[in-house]
Parts: structure tokens; sequence; C-alpha cells
């Protein structure tokens, strides 16, 4: 059996997730990075992303969390994000609509920081919906 330890997923509005993992995979502002249990510690900013967890029970799950930073200790891997969604929590008529707008205000930008923001909710609504299509497979596997 995979050695396990304790991971969290904090937002300023809920705790997101709390047990016990095989692994996470995750993004970081340097490329990806996948965690194991005795990892050594680190503290590192973390980008908007897919996360993708796996549990106790070896079950792969994923979730869209926003720029944050994890931090790996002895006792527990944290994530602080701005935000984190479940498949099952996203509303993709949002996330499509979000990225239309996206898509559009990258073609009119003129500044680099019009650009920078049209490209960063570009990449947000693009996991998003990435994530999202995981539900779609779900509800296509139970029927």
């Amino acid at each position: 059996m995979p050695a396990l330890f304790h991971f969290e997923v904090h937002t300023p509005y809920r705790l997101f997730f709390s047990g016990k993992v095989e692994s996470i995979t995750l993004a970081l502002s340097d490329g990806e990075i996948g965690i194991l249990a005795n990892r050594s510690p680190m503290t590192a900013p973390v980008v908007c992303c897919i996360l993708y967890i796996k549990d106790e029970q070896g079950q792969l799950r994923q979730a869209f969390i926003t720029d944050g930073i994890i931090e790996v200790t002895e006792i527990k891997t944290l994530i602080m994000a701005d935000a984190a969604e479940w498949p099952e929590e996203i509303d993709t008529e949002r996330a499509i609509k979000s990225k239309q707008e996206a898509e559009n205000d990258s073609k009119i930008a003129t500044f680099k920081f019009e650009i920078d923001s049209a490209k960063a909710r570009l990449r947000r609504a693009d996991y998003r919906l990435r994530v999202a299509a995981t539900r779609e497979k779900d509800l296509d596997a139970d029927i």
C-alpha cells in the first residue's frame, strides 16, 4: 500500500478539501510538480491549474484551483488558493461565456496588461471547462 499524507486545500471562503491522499499534481509558477508522502519541506507559488488528487482509495479526482501558495511540511501539505471548484460545482455556461469574452478581449486588446489579463481569463475559463468535462464523462459512464 502506498504511503499516505494529510492534504488540505483552503480558500478564503471554505475548507475545500481535507484528507489523506497518495499524491497530488499541480502547476507551480515554474512548472508542474507531483507531491508524494515524505517529500522535503517547501513553499512555492501555485498558478491557476487543474489539481489532480489521488485519494487513499487510489481514485483520481480533479479540481480547478486558482493562484495561491503551497506549503509542504512534515505534518501536512497545504494549498491556500483564491478559489477551488469540483467538476460538479462549475457552471459550464458561465465558463463558456467567460472564455468567449476573454477571446474577444484578447483580439481587441492593445496594451500588454490588457493582453495579459485576457490571456489569464482565457486560461482560467479553459481549465474550468476541462474540469467540468470530467463531470460529463462521469455522467455518461453512469448511464
